[in-house]
């Protein structure tokens, strides 16, 4: 397969999505789609760190477990996890028994109510590096579509700093294509336009 545009049933989509019905519905709801709840940009923060190593759709097929298993990610919750939390979550098969992943989990909620309490919340802080607006990119196959960037760079390099893990370069620029800081879809895929 050339990873240009498929046909799904009365539209075009990005091939990527194509096989699966979770991630057709993703594509077409989801993915891309500007995001800017605070809490929704910390549950997909932590998701994308899970994937480190793993397939998205593994995730997203786990998506409802996570949600359970932290609380429905509430950052403020998952912030007050003792060891005995984490011995849960490391028994707990609707999630990546992954004991690194947990903590970071727990770390980065920490650190993520941090920045809330500063002068300027998680999604400003994380929107304000694309001015506000979605960068609209033009791809016609999924081979130019970069895995990283150097605004991604940029952005794990910041949060780094600042304390958190699994937020590298590559798992930063998916992070940016799933919130909709950046318009990966096809040129040619219905939901390209709506940018």
């Amino acid at each position: 397969m050339d990873m240009a545009l498929t046909r799904c049933p009365g539209q075009l989509r990005c091939p990527w999505c194509e096989g699966d019905e979770i991630y057709t519905a993703y594509h077409d709801k989801e993915w891309g789609k500007p995001l800017k709840n605070n809490q929704k940009l910390f549950e997909l923060l932590t998701l994308e760190g899970a994937q480190a190593g793993l397939s998205w759709i593994t995730i997203l097929k786990r998506r409802e477990g996570y949600r359970t298993a932290f609380d429905g990610f509430d950052a403020e919750k998952i912030a007050r996890y003792t060891e005995k939390d984490v011995s849960r979550l490391m028994a707990d098969t609707r999630i990546i028994r992954n004991r690194r992943k947990i903590t970071s989990t727990i770390e980065n909620a920490r650190l993520y109510l941090e920045m809330m309490a500063g002068r300027r919340s998680f999604s400003k802080w994380l929107w304000n590096f694309v001015d506000g607006e979605p960068i609209v990119n033009h791809w016609h196959s999924m081979k130019e579509v970069p895995v990283t960037t150097e605004l991604a760079e940029q952005i794990s390099k910041e949060l780094k700093q600042k304390g958190f893990s699994f937020v590298g370069p590559t798992i930063i620029y998916s992070y940016m294509q799933s919130a909709g800081l950046v318009n990966d879809h096809l040129v040619g895929c219905f939901r390209h336009p709506e940018h």
